[in-house]
C-alpha cells in the first residue's frame, strides 16, 4: 500500500470514528450525512401564517406557505411533540385499530417510535413513545405492522445490540396520551438492522442489513407475534439495502404462488426464492447503467409484472435530477428495465410506494411526489401532484422528507420530515383527476 493510500485509509477512518452515522453499508461508503437544516423559514414560522378554515389548502401553488399541487396539508406536528426531545425522525408506518378505526401513525425518531393518533386529521396527537431498545440512540430506524403488532429494527453502531422491538398495537387505545410505552416482545439474535420487510400474507418477517447472513435476509417467523423465531438466512448476494416481499401472482409460470423477494442490493435489483426458508435461491442479479446506490423501490401492483426502483446516489455523484427507474420483471430471471422518469429538480431521492395505479415518491428536499402510470408499460410516468416540506431548496441533500405511510381508508397520508416533525396530508383526486385528463 503506497503512501497516498494509507492516508486515505486513514481519513476515511477518522471520519467513521467521528461520525459512525457517516457509513451503514457492507459494500460502499455511502457517506449519508443526515441534516436538519430547512433553508429559510421554519416549519412553526410557516404555520403561524396559518389562519382561516381554508388557508392550508393548495390554493395557487401553496398551502400554509408550503409548495404544492393538488395536495392539502391536513396537520403538522413538530418533532418536540413526538416524545423522545428534539430528536431527529427517520422511517414511518401505520396502523387502523380493526375495533374503532382509529387511524395512528408510528413515527421512527433517532431514540425511539411515537405512536400518534390522526384520526382526525386536523387534530393529530401523541398517544404514546417507545424508547429505543438498549437505549439505542442512531439515524436509522424502520417499523412495519403485522398482526396488530409493530415490528421495530434499528441500524447503526449505536444501535449495534437493539434486535427486533415487538409492541401489541392492541395497547393503544387504553393508553393515556403522552404516555412511555414498553415493548411486549423482542428478539435478540441479532443486533443493528438497517430495515425490515413483512409479507402479511406469509407471517414472515425479513431483517435487512443486519450483523447476520452477511447483511442479507434474516428471516423470521413472526405468525406468532410475541414469539418470533428464527427460519432462514439468504446471504449470497451479500448486504441487502430493502426488499419488498410477496407471494408471486405474476405472468411467469415458474413461480406462480411461491414466495419471491425483491431485494434492492445496492448495485442491483436481486430477485430471490424464499419459499423454502432452509433453502433460499437467488433467480437473478441485475444491474443497470449509471447506478450509484440501489436504495429501494415497490411493484405496481398485483399483476407483479412492473417494479420502480430509486437510486439514492445518483443524483449527488452522477448529477442527475431525481430519477425513477421502470422496470418490467414479466420474467423473474432476466428483469429488464424499460425507461425513466427523470424529475424537473435535483433531489434525492428515498422511498416510494405504490397505490391504485399511483407513485407515491418522497424525494427528500423536494418532499411527496405523486407520480400517474398510465403509460408506464412505455417507460413512462407523469408527476400530478406534490407537497413540498422544504419549499426554499430542492438540493441534493440529505434531508427533508424520509417516508410516507399511504394505505389510511381515510385517505390521509402521513410523512416523516427528518428536522421538521410529522405532516398529515391530503391528494385532492378531483383536482388530480381533471389535471391527468388535460394531459
Amino acid at each position: 500500500m503506497d503512501r497516498g493510500t494509507k492516508v486515505a485509509c486513514w481519513l476515511i477512518f477518522l471520519c467513521l470514528a467521528a461520525n459512525p452515522a457517516f457509513s451503514h453499508s457492507a459494500m460502499f461508503d455511502d457517506y449519508f450525512v443526515f441534516d436538519d437544516t430547512s433553508e429559510g423559514e421554519s416549519a412553526a414560522e410557516f404555520l403561524a401564517r396559518s389562519t382561516g378554515p381554508d388557508s392550508n389548502r393548495c390554493t395557487n401553488g401553496r398551502a400554509a406557505g408550503y409548495l404544492c399541487e393538488n395536495i392539502d396539508l391536513m396537520a403538522f406536528l413538530p418533532k418536540s411533540e413526538l416524545g423522545g426531545g428534539s430528536a431527529n425522525l427517520n422511517d414511518i408506518w401505520g396502523w387502523t385499530d380493526p375495533d374503532t378505526g382509529s387511524e395512528v401513525a408510528i413515527v421512527g425518531r433517532k431514540n425511539g417510535t411515537a405512536f400518534v393518533d390522526v384520526t382526525n386529521a386536523e387534530s393529530p396527537f401523541l398517544v404514546g413513545f417507545l424508547p429505543s431498545r438498549k437505549r439505542g440512540s442512531d439515524i436509522w430506524r424502520d417499523i412495519k405492522v403485522y398482526a396488530d403488532h409493530a415490528f421495530i429494527v434499528a441500524d447503526g453502531l449505536g444501535n449495534r445490540s437493539h434486535g427486533l422491538q415487538i409492541y401489541d398495537l392492541s395497547q393503544l387505545k387504553n393508553t393515556e396520551p403522552g404516555s412511555k410505552l414498553r415493548e411486549t416482545a423482542s428478539l435478540g439474535s441479532f443486533g443493528k438492522a438497517h430495515n425490515i420487510a413483512i409479507n402479511e400474507d406469509t407471517g414472515f418477517a425479513y431483517i435487512i442489513g443486519s450483523n447476520r447472513c452477511s447483511g442479507g435476509l434474516y428471516m423470521v417467523d413472526i405468525s406468532d407475534p410475541s414469539n418470533p423465531q428464527y427460519a432462514g438466512c439468504f446471504s449470497a448476494d451479500g448486504y441487502t439495502h430493502d426488499a419488498q416481499c410477496v407471494v408471486y401472482g405474476g405472468p411467469d409460470e415458474s413461480y406462480q404462488g411461491r414466495e419471491i423477494c425483491m431485494a434492492y442490493n445496492e448495485d442491483t435489483l436481486t430477485i430471490v426464492d424464499v419459499t423454502d426458508k432452509q433453502n433460499p435461491v437467488q433467480i437473478s442479479r441485475t444491474g443497470y447503467e449509471g447506478s450509484a446506490y440501489t436504495h429501494q423501490g415497490w411493484l405496481l401492483d398485483d399483476n407483479h409484472t412492473t417494479l420502480i426502483l430509486n437510486d439514492e446516489l445518483d443524483e449527488q455523484q452522477k448529477k442527475n435530477p431525481t430519477t425513477s427507474y421502470i422496470w418490467n420483471i414479466s420474467d423473474l430471471d432476466k428483469p429488464k428495465e424499460i425507461g425513466r422518469y427523470v424529475a424537473s429538480n435535483n433531489a434525492i431521492d428515498h422511498n416510494l410506494y405504490t397505490k391504485d395505479g399511483y407513485v407515491f415518491e418522497t424525494n427528500y428536499r423536494s418532499g411527496l411526489r405523486i407520480l400517474e402510470s398510465n403509460e408506464i408499460e412505455d417507460g413512462k410516468m407523469t408527476e400530478v401532484a406534490y407537497f413540498d416540506t422544504i419549499p426554499g431548496s430542492d438540493s441534493a441533500q440529505f434531508s427533508g422528507l424520509w417516508s410516507s405511510y399511504i394505505w389510511f381508508e381515510s385517505g390521509n397520508i402521513v410523512v416523516s420530515d427528518i428536522g421538521n416533525g410529522l405532516f398529515v396530508v391530503k391528494p385532492d383526486w378531483k383536482s388530480i383527476k381533471t389535471k391527468q385528463d388535460n394531459l
